[in-house]
Order: structure tokens, then sequence, then C-alpha cells
């Protein structure tokens, strides 16, 4: 009788052992996620081997959804029907779907002690990144997915704004230095004069411009880095004055200087007469056909280009990022110091998001904890060792082959997670511990690679200037100013001013580019008439918020 007690206790105490494990079990039971990114994009292929892994530990799946159309109208109808995806990336107008309620707060499931990794990663930033709601809880959307960095900030390559320059223009012209807004088109004009069309017969064209949708920073932003500032968005900030005096760049005298000379070089022919009506995948196809000489955007936006062109063979019409100001006639004299690369800055409200109607937030985190850990960040970065890179004495390295089939767009879609991994939080910048201490998260930032792996054109190419890297073209990154970068201000309680502010430089630049030079003054004119009264609102604003902004991070430092 005591035996069969002794056997009944001790399973009745080994089934109660056994509850936690069972729950654990049935918490990993498959599930797919609902995703969409505020980007076009690619679907993975069906037999992706980082997604079958993904799968195999975690017991997720995805179903991705891209953005096709306009952001704001895309996310406007999803807002609308609340049919918001388990994973919501709202790209550049995130605030929407923040401010109208599609996303958890994330500090409800991570914190030190739950959440170590996940924790450690956005406490450095934790001034920038957390917000106060209405209520004055503390709150945090997103993690970004970009720019919390670990050690020194690494600067191989300009990865923001710039004008772009195909390399066989400046090795025609004997590989000169460019640095101000004549010399750049001067450069252009010359290379076409000498060679009008390609190889093939197909006209080069000159510059384009990208102005679809929230890509129309293509045609707004350039003046602000012309007047030698980082990106701020649509405000053109002094650093050096007390109060971060703040202004709307694009109605002042000194824009007027960058958009006459577009409308010069639009009537040389320079400029094509479809730029401004184009959509951004036919930008793209402009740019992987290597016809087009120069632009001015951000590298990653037109990474897809960049990898069509190499996959291709075609180094010598890929771009190098020029950091161009003003030429001093056209600012009273003045010279102008080019600043294009800032300081660190975490990406706040880019990413993904978890909505109100996911189902699965708990599952959704501990995935994101466990996938900061070094193993999952080498395989979400550097792929499978053996397959994708190996290691030798300690050190991440790549093959010829395996580096150039890394920039392959048809590989990627079978070999890596990108559509997940670009929006999810992530380690950035050098490892700093383990057996992997001293390599650098990304491999495009590994010093044996950056020069190491470089193709043969591209390595001849920067010896003729004496340089190492594409980021030795532009001056060093300068300090980070408290506020961060304005275009991460959060310009809703604006937002009807904002937005006519933009729709009025979307209607009337493009046609003051392309009009007749004598009514060029008085279109201008008439245009900065217009765009006072919400340039005025939005730029009080944004002069109040840039000051509350930088104090609230000076005041939590």
């Amino acid at each position: 009788m005591r035996k069969l007690l002794s056997v009944l206790l001790m399973l009745a105490l080994l089934g109660t052992l056994l509850v936690p494990f069972a729950v654990a079990e049935e918490a990993l039971e498959p599930i797919t996620l609902t995703v969409f990114r505020g980007d076009p994009g690619d679907q993975p292929s069906d037999d992706n081997k980082i997604y079958k892994m993904i799968e195999e530990e975690f017991g997720v799946t995805f179903e991705f959804e891209f953005l096709a159309g306009d952001l704001d109208e895309t996310l406007g109808v999803k807002i609308a029907g609340e049919d918001y995806p388990d994973l919501f990336d709202g790209g550049n107008s995130a605030d929407l779907i923040i401010q109208n309620g599609a996303l958890i707060n994330l500090l409800d499931y991570i914190n030190p002690e739950d959440t170590p990794r996940l924790w450690a990663h956005i406490e450095p930033q934790k001034a920038r990144l957390i917000e106060h709601d209405e209520d004055g809880n503390d709150v945090l959307y997103i993690i970004p997915n970009y720019g919390l960095t670990d050690g020194d900030q690494i600067v191989n390559e300009v990865n923001g704004p710039a004008f772009f320059i195909q390399k066989q223009v400046l090795a025609w012209a004997g590989y000169p230095q460019i640095h101000t807004l004549n010399e750049y088109f001067d450069l252009i004009e010359g290379f076409l004069a000498e060679n009008p069309t390609n190889a093939d017969g197909t006209p080069y064209i000159g510059f384009d411009i990208l102005c679809e949708d929230w890509r129309h920073f293509c045609l707004i932003n350039p003046v602000q880095h012309l007047m030698g500032r980082p990106n701020d968005g649509e405000v053109l900030i002094d650093v050096s004055t007390d109060d971060f005096h703040t202004e709307t760049f694009i109605d002042k005298p000194y824009a007027k200087a960058y958009y006459q000379k577009l409308n010069e070089e639009y009537q040389k022919g320079l400029i094509s007469k479809d730029t401004f009506v184009m959509n951004y995948d036919q930008y793209i196809a402009q740019l992987s056909s290597g016809i087009v000489l120069g632009m001015f955007d951000q590298t990653w936006d037109f990474g897809n280009a960049t990898a069509a062109l190499k996959t291709a063979g075609m180094d010598e019409n890929t771009y190098v990022a020029l950091g161009l100001v003003y030429d001093p006639e056209y600012v009273d004299g003045q010279e102008i110091e080019e600043h294009y690369v800032n300081g660190t800055l975490p990406n706040v409200r880019r990413g993904f998001g978890i909505s109100v109607n996911c189902q699965y937030p708990e599952r959704i985190i501990n995935m994101w904890e466990e996938m900061l850990s070094e193993r999952w960040q080498l395989i979400l970065n550097w792929g499978i060792e053996g397959e994708d890179y190996y290691v030798e004495d300690g050190r991440l390295l790549m093959t010829q082959e395996q580096y150039e089939q890394r920039n392959d767009n048809t590989w990627k879609l079978q070999n890596r997670a990108l559509a997940f991994f670009e929006s999810s939080p992530k380690k950035q910048g050098w490892i700093l511990e383990g057996d992997y201490a001293g390599n650098t998260w990304d491999p495009a930032q590994q010093p044996e690679i950056v020069l190491g792996l470089m193709n043969d054109y591209d390595k001849d190419f920067l010896s003729h200037y004496g340089y190492s890297k594409f980021a030795d073209f532009v001056n060093p990154p300068i300090e980070l100013a408290p506020y961060g970068e304005a275009w991460q201000i959060d310009y809703t309680p604006v937002d009807i001013e904002h937005q006519d502010f933009l729709d009025i430089q979307d209607r009337c630049l493009p046609d003051i580019i392309m009009s007749d030079p004598a009514e060029f003054d008085a279109k201008w004119d008439a245009f900065v008439e217009e765009i006072t009264p919400s340039a005025t609102a939005f730029g009080d604003y944004m002069q109040e918020a840039v000051v509350a902004e930088a104090h609230k991070v000076l005041d939590n430092e």
C-alpha cells in the first residue's frame, strides 16, 4: 500500500513538473504572422533557407504584403477598416498608425528581467526612444530597425543622402574632385557632350529626380545639404544658436538658387521630361539599366538598382556619393563646409510595431529576444557558416564568390530573410563580446571585406583618388545634435498644415523646373506666396518641437 501511495505521489509530482514543459510546447505550435512592409519589395522564395530555420526553431511562418501605390493612402485604408497585420511597418508614415492606436506598447512586454537582450538593445538610447502617452505613461511602439549600434561609428560608405554620379563619369574626366553644384553639373554636361549614348545606342539621362509619394525628398531635401547640414527633413537648423534656430528652407532665397539651376539643366536636356511622372519602379528600372548618370537620393533607396548593376557586371555604372555644397556665388560669397554624414542616430519610429490585432505578441517578443543572440545575428547578417561565409583565426570572412552572390537579388530571395530582418530589431556596428569580438555584425562593414573583396574595378577606381573606402569622398560624421534629426519629430499636431506644405511643393516645384526661363522668377514668387502660410505654421511648430526634443534628451542624459 505504501509503495502504491509512493508511486501515485511520484506520478502526481512528476505531472506537476511537466505542466510548464507542456505549456511551452503548446506555445510553440505553428503560427503564421501577417506582415506589412511600408516599402515595395519582392516575395521571398518558398524554399528560402533562413525562413525554414525560423519556422523550425520558432514555429513561425510569414505572409508578407509589400507597399503597392501611395503609402499614406494604403495606411489610411488599413486604419479605416482596422485591418492591421500582426507586424506593421508604416515606413515614413509610421506616425499615422501610432496616432490611430494601431500598435501595442512594447514596454508591456520588454523589461530588464524578462527580455534582457531587448532591454540592453534599447537602454542606451531610451531617452530618445521612450515617449509619453496622453496619460503620462512610458510608451515604445517601435524598436528602431537601424541605428542602435555597438562601439564606435563605422563609416565605410555613405548610406544616406547625397548627390550621386556614375563612376564612369568621374573616370572619363580623369578622376576629379567634385565639391560644388556647378562642378557637378558641368561634369555631367561635359560627359554627355562626348558620350550622348551608351554602347547600345541608348541615350544617357543626365539627372533624374524621383518625386513619387514620400520619396519626394529627392526633389525637396537637397537644399539643406547644399547649405552644409545633414538630414533634418524639411527644415534647416542652426545648431550653433542657443534656440536651435529652425526654419523651413524651401521658401527661402537660397532654395531658389537650386531650382533655378535645375531649370537651366532641364532646358539643356540633362533632365528627362518624364522624371516628374515616373513611379518608383520605373525609376529603379532606369537606374538598373545604367543610363542615368546622376541623381540626388539616399543610398538605401536604390539598393536594388545597385545590386542589379553589379550582378550584370556594370561596375562603371554604379554610383559614388558626393557631398555637394553651393558655390559661393549662390550664397553671398559664403564658403560652406559639407556635412552630409551625421553622428550615430537611432531610426526612431521606423521598423516593425506589433499591432493591436495580433494574437501572438509574446511569441514575437520572445522571437526577437532570441534573435538578438550572437548565433541568430550571425545567421541573419552573415548566413550559414560554411555556405555563406567562413571563419579563420576568429575572423568572419567571405570568398569572392560568396560576397558576389550576396549582392545578387535572386540569391537574396532564396538565402536571406530580408523582408523580416530589415524591419526587425538588429545588432549593428562592432561585435564587442564573445568569440567573434572585433568583427562587425554587417559583412559590408567588415574591414577585410571593405577593400579585400571589393571588385577590381572599384579597387582601381579608389586608387586614383588615394582612397581606401567610398566614404572618403565626404567629410567624417559630425556630432549628432541633441534633438537627433528633425525628420523624426512627430508632425501630427500640424498634420494639415504640413500636408498642405508638402502638396504645394509637389505641385509647384516640377512646374517651376520645367518652366520657360523668362517665367521662372514670376513662378517662384507665386510659389513662395502660396506656400508661406503653411510654411510659417509648420516652421513655428518645428522650432518649438526641436527645442523640446533637445531638452528631453539633454535632461535625461
